[in-house]
């Protein structure tokens, strides 16, 4: 795309991105070595939920790293709307349940002072910008424009759902949710409807490669780490009908991804999608 249509970002906005990387390593290594960081986290966490939160700090992480090769309005519209309305809803359910935090250490501290400065920087950027349209892009066909907003208004149910009635909404879930944890995991939900919506209302090929790869990863390392998890603790059911709709779910979720993934492997340059 030509710089003109889709503008590099400021060099503190970039260096901000590449601050976020390095943090969230900390939160991809509850996937990858759950045991070394999981005495170092804000709060205790149980070994699937330590592993749950990994699969996704790892696959925030690979999107930011996309922001930063990028380094374009697109995708970076679509990462930074994303990146605010979960950090927004992530400090919201953390000032809620503050008796989960243990404020005599460090972690609980740099928790808020990160979540809350990314809430900040994004929003503050978002709202500077909030008069640029999108980056031209390809035209989704009639089934991607049917199909997005129905995926987009059942993530967003769902994540409200977790969000407003955790314990009824994660009651499903193959392994016991608390309601701190499911509001903290409606905002992955929350910030996934956001991101359709918007590549919906616009298409980007950039932001639609995002955003698969950002759903097929959600699905993948939660389905995986599922089994990784239960390999070692042996308490998931595999054939009880919560743990099969959760299996759906994700499985949607990363297929829905790969979709968008091929769609936007085809168009190099705006055009029709078909």
């Amino acid at each position: 795309m030509q710089t003109s249509d889709n503008p590099p970002f400021p060099a503190a906005l970039r260096l901000f991105s590449a601050a976020v990387v390095i943090v969230l390593i900390v939160g991809a290594g509850l996937f990858f070595a759950p045991t070394l960081v999981k005495a170092r986290w804000p709060w205790a966490v149980t070994p699937f939920n330590a592993r749950f939160l990994g699969g996704f700090y790892t696959t925030e992480m690979v999107v930011m790293a996309a922001l930063l090769v990028w380094n374009r309005w697109s995708p970076g519209r679509l990462v930074l709307v994303m990146a605010f309305i979960f950090t927004v809803i992530v400090s919201v359910a953390s000032f809620i349940n503050l008796g989960y935090f243990d404020f005599a250490r460090k972690a609980p501290w740099l928790w808020f002072v990160v979540y809350l400065a990314s809430v900040a920087v994004s929003g503050w950027f978002l709202w500077r910008s909030r008069t640029r349209p999108s980056a031209k892009g390809v035209t989704l066909n009639t089934a991607w424009r049917g199909y997005m907003p129905v995926e987009s208004a059942i993530l967003a149910l769902y994540g409200a759902g977790l969000l407003l009635f955790p314990l009824t909404f994660s009651s499903f879930w193959p392994w016991p949710i608390d309601a701190f944890h499911a509001q903290v995991y409606s905002a992955i939900f929350l910030a996934g409807a956001g991101g359709i919506y918007l590549v919906w209302r616009s298409a980007p090929r950039e932001e639609l490669l995002v955003l698969g790869l950002a759903q097929l990863l959600i699905g993948l390392f939660a389905i995986v780490g599922l089994a990784i998890t239960d390999a070692a603790v042996h308490k998931i059911n595999w054939s009880a009908p919560g743990t099969l709709c959760w299996l759906a779910l994700f499985g949607w979720i990363g297929i829905s991804g790969v979709c968008k993934l091929y769609t936007a492997s085809r168009y190099s340059s705006p055009q029709s999608a078909s």
